[in-house]
């Protein structure tokens, strides 16, 4: 250890890093990381599982033989097409196997996955191809109209479409659309391919993650090859004793185009050799009909998929008791709902924590230590924290007190595709050169370790100068009996500055009244927490991956329109 570091060891708060002590047995709190392709991942799953279902989807299924098959005569197609290294190829599907063909096609050229929400207006598509000047967009024959419109005020060179159902039991082919090549037409093209030797540094950017589409205009995160392979490597010793192939089943209804899907998803699911029961869109009786054909052994979800299956008259009658392990991540989850689910299904539902900027996950919960409901866990290995103060950010506070939680790690980004001034402010150095992301998230770590998510540093509530968190809100209003989903936001209020709205949906079937719910509310706050105003409505604005858009309540609440 240098004397910068036993420094910074005397000084920090968090240099005894008391969560080392809280890990699992089988967990290492250092490990090394793998420094090649995420391509890798496919050709080893491949090589030691070939026969084993990799994928299930709409009652057809691929082996891990199989999907690099077709991986690897799309990535020669693509060369074909003139794509390489580094080269952005945007990829918009919904959960299915070609999106894994596709994302594994890119990496094995050493270009660059950028994920587009497929439920991007042309204008976002837009935004996001003339950003990353994207060459290639895979999507959906459904969906092409949506970047045809946009087309040539873009470089995009070619679009190329395949049909929900072309992969499905039925296996209907997709219909040609003018302007664009048939996925099937290039795959078709290939008899056998022949790629050339690509050589893939660590610090290669793999894939461009849009964020910041919850609070602005989206910035690229440059997340590298290392960097996911690692938080793979990280989050997979983290929940297995030891590596091994084709025994697990994972149930995928969080997106692939979000990270947390990505990464947790699919390319762990590969690494691991799992058959990823993927599911398109969400559908609560499709999702439970999953869970009673394959009795999955992973479940990893949000918070509002948890409150609907909780909300579902016969969800116990599907086997939810059967599933392994359930974690949940992307928003916070209300305590009451841990509780009430693991009733329900007499397993454990685990909290996680991660940001599209930290490939994404860089907290979860141990397996055998003890439970703390709320908190997001500890630490991953090699995954060092330090919580300061909000004003400067620059002093770290005690341990026990709030402030903005940072992150160092390998799987920390890169930085913002073109964007020096936000990567300056995300990313930070600290005397000792270290490089710390800023979340933006407003936290606390207790004395052994563990980390509680309060709030988003913007999403922060001011009333006469005290501070008020949105979810500890929320998570009284979840008390309720009659409350299903909760969202809380300031409003602007001339004698407070600000005060406190409540968003509320209820239960099927039941009933509440605004002034019942503040009542609620003043049982268990503080006076100038409690809402001056309650809206009851049919549902509230979500991500494609199900987390509550409150700045859209907000937009909604001044009348603005909402950016991308």
């Amino acid at each position: 250890m240098s004397k910068a570091e036993t420094g910074r060891e005397a000084q920090s708060p968090y240099a005894a890093r008391p969560w080392l002590e809280r890990y699992d047995y089988w967990v290492r709190p250092h490990m090394n990381y793998p420094r090649r392709s995420l391509h890798e991942i496919l050709r080893l799953a491949a090589a030691e599982v070939p026969e084993r279902p990799a994928t299930a989807f709409l009652g057809a299924h691929m082996t891990f033989a199989q999907l690099k098959g077709q991986s690897d005569k799309l990535a020669a197609a693509l060369r074909n097409l003139g794509v390489r290294k580094g080269d952005r190829v945007g990829i918009m599907l919904p959960n299915c196997p070609q999106y894994v063909i596709a994302a594994f096609a890119v990496l094995r050229l050493g270009a660059v996955v950028v994920n587009v929400n497929p439920l991007y207006t042309p204008r976002e598509v837009l935004v996001v191809a003339k950003d990353c000047q994207l060459r290639v967009l895979v999507t959906l024959d459904a969906l092409a109209p949506v970047t045809l419109s946009v087309l040539e005020q873009t470089g995009i060179e070619h679009v190329v479409v395949t049909s929900v159902m072309e992969y499905s039991a039925a296996g209907a082919p997709c219909p040609a659309v003018e302007g664009t090549r048939r996925l099937a037409d290039l795959l078709a093209s290939v008899e056998e391919p022949e790629l050339p030797s690509v050589e893939v540094e660590p610090d290669d950017v793999a894939v461009l993650q849009y964020t910041g589409g919850t609070t602005g205009v989206p910035k690229g995160a440059m997340l590298t090859h290392y960097s996911i392979f690692a938080n793979v490597i990280q989050t997979g010793c983290w929940a297995h004793e030891g590596l091994r192939r084709g025994e697990d089943s994972y149930l995928l209804v969080i997106p692939y185009f979000h990270i947390y899907g990505f990464t947790v998803g699919m390319m762990e699911g590969v690494w691991r050799g799992a058959q990823q029961v993927l599911i398109p869109k969400y559908d609560v009786e499709m999702l439970l009909n999953a869970i009673r054909d394959y009795q999955p052994t992973f479940f990893p979800a949000v918070p509002t998929i948890y409150i609907s299956l909780l909300n579902h008259p016969r969800a116990k009658e599907y086997g939810l008791d059967k599933i392994r392990n359930f974690n949940s991540g992307s928003a916070p989850l209300p305590v009451e709902v841990i509780e009430q689910f693991e009733r329900l299904t007499g397993g454990t539902l685990k909290e996680g924590y991660g940001l599209s900027e930290a490939s994404p996950v860089t907290h979860t919960t141990p397996a055998l230590d003890r439970r703390k409901p709320g908190s997001i866990g500890l630490p991953l290995p090699d995954t060092d924290i330090k919580i300061v103060d909000l004003e400067t950010g620059e002093r770290e506070v005690p341990v026990g007190e709030e402030g903005e939680l940072c992150i160092a790690g390998p799987q920390v980004m890169k930085g913002y595709w073109n964007r020096p001034d936000e990567t300056a402010i995300a990313l930070r150095q600290d005397a000792e050169g270290r490089t710390w992301l800023y979340t933006g998230d407003v936290a606390r770590m207790d004395e052994d370790g563990y980390t509680y998510i309060v709030q988003r540093k913007k999403d922060m509530i001011i009333v006469s100068g005290f501070n008020v968190y949105p979810s500890e809100v929320e998570g009284v209003l979840y008390e309720h009996p009659a409350v299903m989903e909760a969202a809380v936001i300031g409003i602007p209020d001339a004698y407070r500055g600000e005060a406190v709205k409540a968003c509320v949906v209820l239960k099927a079937g039941a009933a509440a009244t605004p002034e019942e719910l503040t009542e609620h509310c003043k049982r268990g706050l503080a006076e100038f927490k409690v809402p001056s105003k309650v809206e009851i409505r049919e549902s509230l604005p979500k991500t494609a991956v199900g987390k509550i858009l409150h700045r859209v309540l907000r937009e909604e609440e001044s009348g603005q329109n909402h950016p991308l």
